[in-house]
């Protein structure tokens, strides 16, 4: 069972961090390595694990149903204070050091855990707490089979949404980027997802200048650039894909500096897209795109990282920018979306989900990026 297989990567993890246990309490990693959806969930992994001293998942009495179909294989322990009755069930178990999530654990949080230690140890040894951080982000980064099937389920949703959306004439002169928004909502929900993955971005004209634009009563217009960025969620995971088309004006063509910031823009992604290969740099990854903006004298007009992780959230590791850090891996799904954005005209972004592989990225978001006038 993959959930298995992923709470034995974590097991490693803290067998070679000297970790008697691991609490787990961010609710995205629980899923993660339990597949449990509710509100309230948690998770004491033992790195040696024994029959009198299991693995243990806590949730309260809401979920008691639900925890017993999504996490068969765990021994369920149902209390209210979740975190703290598996804190002292790490203690029974004679736990000297165990990992926490300390990116997600609030400061009152930690000091309440630590009374719970003490009260549980009785007078005998805390055991001490030691920050794993991101330990489980890190093995999320890596998507495994089922996890790049829920991508390309959730990237097939919002490229058949748009596609719909466009053949009907819905992405006209008079409508509003609100109308637009929610009515690209609408078709991928119809469509088969959860939820969108984000609030959905539409901006017309000088606001597709604007990176995170929310969507409002502005109308379209015709000659104008309209910037779509848009995700679905389908078993959890996430999509994200941005295609910026025109609105046809006199004699339906683009305006000179429109198509020339367009295609510079495709170029860029198309660099980032070829950057993406097992073993490169993510700084350098971002370079490769930028660099191609740079040259063409619009260094200022890319203003933000050339892309991001996706899957359970969506933006997580890696990050792809001048401030990433670490090299691509195999099984990664990661976006590639350079923009160039000119205050008070318009702007362009082009935006795609892949995955690392060993050989070219696959392509997730299969929309056309060739310019699309309307």
């Amino acid at each position: 069972m993959r959930y298995a297989d992923r709470r034995e990567r974590l097991r490693a993890t803290a067998a070679g961090r000297g970790l008697d246990a691991v609490l787990v309490t961010e609710l995205l990693n629980v899923r993660y390595l339990t597949g449990f959806t509710g509100s309230n969930g948690a998770l004491l992994l033992r790195t040696d694990p024994s029959p009198a001293h299991p693995d243990l998942f806590g949730t309260d009495g809401r979920y008691t149903t639900q925890a017993g179909v999504q996490v068969p294989d765990v021994e369920l322990l149902v209390d209210r204070g979740t975190v703290a009755a598996l804190a002292r069930a790490a203690v029974r178990g004679g736990a000297g050091r165990i990992g926490f999530e300390s990116h997600h654990v609030t400061v009152d949080g930690l000091h309440a855990l630590q009374s719970v230690l003490e009260d549980a140890a009785a007078g005998g040894t805390v055991p001490g707490l030691v920050s794993v951080r991101c330990a489980v982000e890190a093995l999320r980064a890596v998507k495994d089979d089922d996890e790049v099937d829920a991508l390309r389920r959730a990237c097939a949703v919002a490229d058949a949404a748009l596609a719909e959306l466009a053949a009907e004439g819905a992405l006209r002169p008079g409508r509003t980027e609100l109308q637009v928004g929610r009515e690209l909502d609408a078709r991928m929900l119809t469509m088969g997802a959860e939820a969108p993955s984000f609030e959905t971005i539409v901006a017309t004209g000088a606001n597709s200048a604007i990176p995170h634009h929310r969507p409002d009563a502005t109308e379209l217009r015709a000659g104008d650039l309209l910037k779509l960025d848009f995700g679905a969620t389908v078993d959890g995971y996430h999509s994200d894909m941005t295609r910026t088309v025109l609105l046809g004006g006199a004699g339906g063509e683009p305006a000179d500096w429109q198509r020339e910031v367009y295609e510079l823009v495709a170029a860029a992604q198309a660099a980032g897209r070829a950057a993406l290969a097992v073993g490169a740099d993510v700084v350098a990854v971002d370079a490769a795109a930028r660099d191609v903006i740079a040259q063409a004298g619009h260094a200022e007009h890319f203003t933000h990282g050339l892309g991001h992780g996706v899957g359970l959230q969506i933006h997580e590791a890696p990050g792809i920018g001048q401030q990433g850090a670490g090299r691509l891996t195999a099984g990664m799904a990661v976006t590639v979306e350079p923009g160039v954005y000119l205050p008070g005209h318009g702007g362009v972004r082009i935006e795609d989900t892949l995955v690392v592989t060993d050989d070219e990225p696959e392509l997730l978001t299969l929309t056309s990026k060739e310019l699309l006038v309307l």
